[in-house]
């Protein structure tokens, strides 16, 4: 049976989309039939047999349209494969180490033990200031960000391949 895997995404300015659409396409060059939505495009999930789940984060937190599927749809995930990721950091050297340890959300943690995710990742992200508003720019200027490109695709590639390789295993 070939897996039919959703990757789901949920973004502000496009980097975590962007990262979506990376593992999307390695799940792909494995020969699985991929479908990637923008978390708030994603109906009932029970239609996929594993689900990538990702979003951007802020001070901390996932975006809302992604902490809500996560809430929303708790059943049907549990009864599937399922990753996640988040997107953040940037700067130079280890995300979670940039994190100070951090990778999800605290007030989703009590969801991700009940599902029991197959890995829960950080990424780099990228943050541009022609994208941020006059108060976001502020807001990273006083907590020194790093504006920038700062996405591993060797990281993210690594990350899919690994998750493509468990699907393989299942289909056997």
């Amino acid at each position: 049976m070939v897996q039919h895997v959703l990757v789901a995404y949920a973004t502000k300015y496009g980097a975590t989309a962007g990262i979506a659409e990376k593992i999307a396409d390695v799940l792909r060059e494995h020969g699985l039939e991929v479908t990637l939505r923008n978390v708030q495009e994603v109906g009932d999930p029970g239609a996929y047999t594993a689900v990538v789940l990702g979003s951007a984060v802020y001070i901390g937190q996932w975006r809302k349209e992604a902490a809500s599927f996560l809430k929303t749809h708790e059943k049907t995930l549990a009864e599937r494969p399922l990753w996640l990721f988040s997107s953040g950091p940037t700067g130079e050297g280890d995300p979670q180490e940039l994190m100070q340890g951090w990778r999800f959300p605290q007030n989703l943690q009590p969801i991700a033990e009940r599902i029991k995710p197959r890995d829960i990742t950080v990424f780099h992200g990228a943050l541009f200031g022609e994208k941020l508003s006059w108060l976001e720019r502020w807001v990273v200027k006083n907590v020194k960000a790093s504006m920038g490109e700062y996405r591993s695709w060797d990281a993210i590639t690594a990350w899919a391949e690994g998750i493509a390789a468990d699907l393989k295993r299942m289909e056997s």
